[in-house]
């Protein structure tokens, strides 16, 4: 009995052995664009840039939680920059009044092809936009332009309910003007 579970053994391991039984992996699941078109990404980006300017004129700086919707949209150095801003001028007891609004959101590049990435060229109209520190004394510099020109890069982020979050902020000359 012994020598009939002894060989029944030996076969299966020379069975398993012969037939290279491993686990296999799961294969890799092929990455789906975000977006099918290019007119899909730049509608989600410009989505989410005004997402992103709304959230932004709802911001109180003596209120910290009112920045959780702007870092929502932002991801990178964005969301780094606006942490770092934001915190700052909390802890310097500063109070920011007024809307911004964009004038013009055209796109710019969609990088290499790939609509994951997208930059949108952006007028903002600052000129209502007040920002003074603890004791009143306003803090905009007296040349600030009335209309800011940015460029503003997006990439696709399925945690965003736009489908995308702003990565980055640079300024810009160019088309458009502002």
């Amino acid at each position: 009995m012994r020598t009939r579970i002894t060989a029944a053994a030996v076969i299966a391991l020379l069975v398993l052995a012969l037939t290279g039984c491993t686990t296999r992996e799961p294969p890799e699941p092929t990455p789906t664009p975000a977006f099918s078109s290019e007119e899909e990404a730049f509608a989600a980006a410009e989505a989410t840039y005004r997402a992103y300017v709304d959230a932004l004129n709802q911001v109180d700086l003596s209120d910290p939680e009112t920045f959780e919707p702007v870092y929502e949209l932002t991801t990178g150095e964005a969301n780094a920059e606006a942490r770092e801003t934001f915190s700052q001028m909390h802890a310097d007891g500063w109070s920011v009044g007024g809307m911004s609004s964009p004038t013009a959101i055209q796109p710019r590049v969609v990088d290499g092809g790939s609509l994951d990435d997208v930059e949108v060229a952006v007028c903002l109209d600052v000129s209502g936009v007040t920002l003074v520190d603890s004791e009143g004394t306003s803090m905009v510099a007296t040349d600030r332009p009335q209309v800011q020109s940015m460029l503003v890069t997006l990439e696709a982020g399925q945690e965003s309910r736009t489908n995308m979050l702003i990565s980055r902020f640079a300024g810009r000359d160019g088309e458009p003007t502002c």
